[in-house]
């Protein structure tokens, strides 16, 4: 959208209309997929944080307990349906509280992705960051040291995540297994049940 549309959507009061019965619904219904979209629309229309925050904390809310029936019946996510958009939730408040140097935080929830993402190319990249998060490398740094700006082109469902780095990924987590085994087992208590 242009800056020109942008301002007529948010101008809009049959379209503004719309999205405030489109919101109340995916609140109501814990649509995840209907609560991302509107999510989406309020970031792209620049409306109220307190309505963005409120969907956003809904999202959460869906995508823990979501994952939490997985961890509860033993399987893993796939990258497609609810699934995905549970890993995209999950992925996104991890890189949340890394850009807040949250790294303890950001690292329980990547290692709980770790384990429950049935995906090898995004859990290898999500072990990168593990380890990245382990060593206290905030965000920013990682972004400029680590991350290889043109992404290889991919599925649509991997625009969401950070996949490619400035080095081979399976021969830098080869040289990082002791690393990633103390990870794991600091952590392990997470998966418990």
């Amino acid at each position: 959208m242009t800056t020109e549309e942008l301002e007529q959507a948010r101008l809009n009061p049959e379209f503004l209309g719309f999205l405030e019965k489109k919101e109340k619904e995916a609140l109501e219904s814990k649509n995840i997929k209907e609560l991302y979209e509107v999510l989406d629309s309020l970031l792209i229309l620049d409306l109220d944080d307190n309505r963005i925050n409120k969907v956003y904390e809904t999202i959460l809310a869906v995508a823990f307990d979501g994952i939490g029936a997985k961890l509860d019946a033993h399987k893993k996510l796939s990258l497609d349906g609810d699934d995905f958009l549970y890993i995209r939730a999950f992925y996104e408040h991890a890189i949340e509280k890394w850009s807040g140097n949250n790294f303890q935080g950001a690292k329980e929830l990547l290692f709980v992705l770790s384990q429950i993402v049935d995906d090898e190319l995004l859990n290898e990249a999500i072990n990168v960051k593990l380890i990245a998060c382990s060593e206290g490398k905030d965000l920013d740094n990682f972004y400029e040291t680590t991350v290889f700006h043109q992404q290889t082109a991919r599925d649509e469902k991997y625009g969401y995540f950070i996949l490619d780095f400035k080095f081979d990924t399976k021969n830098y987590l080869d040289s990082k297994t002791a690393s990633l085994e103390a990870i794991y087992e600091e952590l392990k208590h997470l998966l418990a049940v």
